[in-house]
């Protein structure tokens, strides 16, 4: 026999839904999917690039995702660059918000940390991240979303006692921490056919930085490898994992190149020894070294880019549970701890000398799809936060996509016990020890509540 509801009941469950924030409610409902992708040019005019920079060695995109529940939607954006500006970051999201009725707190922008990008966009640059955004809405059809995790033995952690000196310096170390995750979201059509795909994975997009011209690194290679074995008929999204203390695990040409930046420099009376070789100086490209070594990592990104491209395509054909509708939640805070300013240089091996300083910012983002969770940080993360994050979770989808939304004044943000370490992101870090990790283990973790509570 049906139960009726009682005509008071129907009047209080009115009132409810009237003095409810929409976005609290909206977002707390389960809908069908509808999901859209695309990714649009953003390379710089080569009169716009910057003078250390010497040419564009690939093309630079903006690859967008929008899904959609027909109450509220979100944006899963990845630009090939170096950061995400706040300035870009709060012209974009409220852009995007005003125009596609996207709310802010449900945009994840994110660079994919390319060192290999102009730092000085052009024309129009806005504009075309935006473009791909107002594309992938356009596309939106009913989808199905579903979460896989794979390996990749592609990154290492990056910091190392150097054999000679004793010291802490940049190497490979293969006992170091190092997460080899890469979880995927895969999105296509009811039919089964493919929309995009949305990969996390921890490595620094360093490898052809001493080419001194623009490039996409190796994620621009993963996602163009992915893109091409489907025909280009789905858009593959890079989100940048807590990479601050992980390198791509073959490098030796960058260390073979800043080595010969380093004697250029002391022929000239100038030690760099013990920082970051400036670009677009000190390497003869005539030198057939030289040109051997860039040659060889040019191949480098190409062979990590099918390598990683090959192991997402194994998740995406591996997953068995896909679901055609679900919730989508989004929200933002700051948390706020002291800061602190170095007051002597020296890139690593050596003890800093500081003073207190402002306050370090963060800003911390959770989006759900489903009872997927992207914890998000603007700021550059070491491995073991993020992998704390996902082991307290209780969500046991969960992944941390970093240097997004903005970007903080933090510098790196190394876990607690990395603290005792002379490393160059330690060293520069403007946390003060003890804070930062619980900083944001525990505010990720307090938004997942939150979104909990607001079901």
């Amino acid at each position: 026999m049906e139960r009726k509801m009682k005509p008071s009941k129907i009047i209080l469950m009115a009132i409810m839904i009237a003095v409810l924030p929409y976005g609290a409610f909206a977002q707390s409902m389960d809908a069908p999917f509808k999901a859209g992708a695309a990714k649009v040019d953003v390379t710089p005019l080569e009169s716009e690039l910057p003078e250390n920079i010497e040419g564009i060695h690939d093309r630079l995109y903006s690859r967008a995702i929008i899904v959609d529940n027909g109450v509220t939607s979100a944006a899963l954006i990845t630009v090939d660059t170096g950061i995400i500006p706040d300035s870009l970051w709060q012209s974009l999201t409220q852009r995007i918000e005003n125009e596609l009725g996207i709310p802010f707190q449900n945009v994840l922008l994110t660079p994919t940390h390319t060192h290999s990008g102009s730092m000085r966009p052009g024309r129009g640059y806005e504009d075309k991240i935006f473009k791909s955004v107002k594309m992938a809405k356009e596309k939106l059809q009913p989808a199905r979303i579903g979460y896989g995790v794979g390996v990749s033995y592609l990154n290492v952690n990056r910091n190392i006692i150097d054999p000679k000196t004793r010291r802490w310096w940049e190497g490979p170390n293969y006992d170091g921490p190092s997460d080899k995750t890469v979880a995927v979201v895969k999105f296509e059509s009811i039919k089964g056919e493919p929309i995009a795909v949305y990969y996390n994975y921890a490595m620094h997009a360093v490898t052809v930085g001493q080419l001194d011209k623009i490039s996409g690194d190796a994620p621009g290679a993963a996602s163009g490898y992915i893109e091409d074995s489907f025909d280009d008929k789905i858009v593959a999204v890079w989100s940048t994992g807590a990479c601050g203390d992980q390198n791509p695990i073959y490098f030796q040409q960058t260390y073979d190149l800043r080595e010969i930046r380093i004697r250029d420099y002391a022929k000239r009376g100038i030690d760099i020894s013990n920082a970051m070789p400036p670009g677009g100086q000190g390497l003869d490209r005539k030198d057939p070294t030289v040109n051997k070594l860039m040659n060889q990592q040019k191949q480098m990104i190409l062979s990590m880019g099918q390598f990683l491209g090959e192991e997402v395509m194994h998740v995406m054909r591996g997953m068995e549970r896909m679901s055609s509708g679900g919730r989508i939640f989004g929200r933002q805070k700051t948390v706020s701890f002291p800061g602190r300013d170095r007051t002597n240089t020296g890139r690593a091996g050596y003890e800093g000398t500081y003073k207190d300083g402002k306050p370090v910012e963060l800003r911390l983002g959770l989006l759900l799809i489903d009872d997927i969770a992207f914890g998000t940080v603007n700021a550059e993360v070491f491995n073991l936060i993020a992998q704390r994050l996902k082991k307290e979770s209780p969500l046991s989808r969960t992944m941390m996509v970093t240097l997004t939304n903005g970007i903080a004044n933090s510098g790196y943000i190394p876990n607690d016990a990395a603290f005792g370490f002379l490393t160059f992101e330690v060293l520069s870090s403007r946390c003060k020890p003890g804070y930062a990790e619980n900083a944001i283990v525990n505010g990720i973790l307090g938004l997942i509540d939150e979104a909990a509570e607001a079901r």
